[in-house]
C-alpha cells in the first residue's frame, strides 16, 4: 500500500505538470528563420545576436548594453596572430599576442563609454577563454584607448591584444558591452 506523501507528492507533480503545459513558455514556437539562417542568405546588414552560433570574421553583430538606448553594430574586421609586440609589449617565453581589430558603431540613442577590452575574449580549440592583454601596442595597429566614448551614429576602431600560450588555436573571438557584464554575447568563429 502507498504512504499518504507518496500519493500526496504524486498529486504535487501531477498538477504542476499540468498548470506548466498551458504556459507560454511550455507553448512558444521558435520564430521560423533565425539569425544564422539569415545570414547564410545574403543578409548584408548586422546580424541580431540572439544565436549562439558564431558569425565569420568580418561580420557585423547587433549588441545591446545594460544600459537603456545602448547598442552597437559591433564587427571583428581582422586577427593578427602572431603579433608582435614591441620592447615593452613582447611576450613571455612560451606565449604569444593576438590582436583582434574591432569596429564599433553606435546605433543607439545613448553615448557608448566604456573599455572594449574588458569586453573582449578569446577562445581556443580546448575552450579555454583568454583576456585582453595589458600592452603599449603591437605591429598590427592602434589598441583602442583605456576609455573610449562613441556618441550616438559614432564609430571606432581599434585593436585589442590577447597574451595566449604559444600552443594555442585560437576558434572564437567574443566580445560583450558594458566590461562584459551585458547577457548579449557577439561571437566570431577564426578560420
Amino acid at each position: 500500500m502507498r504512504s499518504m506523501a507518496g500519493i500526496a507528492l504524486t498529486a504535487l507533480l501531477v498538477t504542476a505538470a499540468a498548470g506548466c503545459a498551458g504556459s507560454p513558455e511550455a507553448t512558444r514556437t521558435p520564430s521560423s528563420t533565425t539569425p544564422q539562417e539569415s545570414a547564410s542568405s545574403g543578409q548584408k546588414g548586422p546580424i541580431a545576436s540572439a544565436s549562439p552560433s558564431p558569425v565569420p570574421v568580418g561580420r557585423t553583430l547587433s549588441l545591446t548594453g545594460i544600459k537603456a538606448g545602448e547598442k552597437l553594430d559591433v564587427a571583428v574586421v581582422k586577427v593578427v596572430d602572431p603579433a608582435s609586440g614591441t620592447e615593452l609589449s613582447s611576450p613571455p617565453p612560451g606565449k604569444r599576442l593576438v590582436a583582434v581589430q574591432f569596429r564599433l558603431h553606435n546605433t543607439g540613442s545613448t553615448t557608448y563609454t566604456d573599455s572594449p577590452d574588458n569586453g573582449a575574449k578569446v577562445v581556443d580549440t580546448k575552450g579555454q577563454g583568454f583576456d585582453s592583454a595589458i600592452t603599449d601596442t603591437t605591429s598590427a595597429g592602434p589598441n583602442f584607448p583605456a576609455t573610449t566614448t562613441v556618441s550616438p551614429g559614432g564609430k571606432a576602431l581599434g585593436f585589442i591584444v590577447f597574451e595566449v600560450p604559444a600552443a594555442s588555436k585560437i576558434a572564437l573571438v567574443q566580445f560583450a558591452l558594458d566590461s562584459g557584464f551585458s547577457t548579449d554575447v557577439g561571437q566570431w568563429k577564426v578560420p
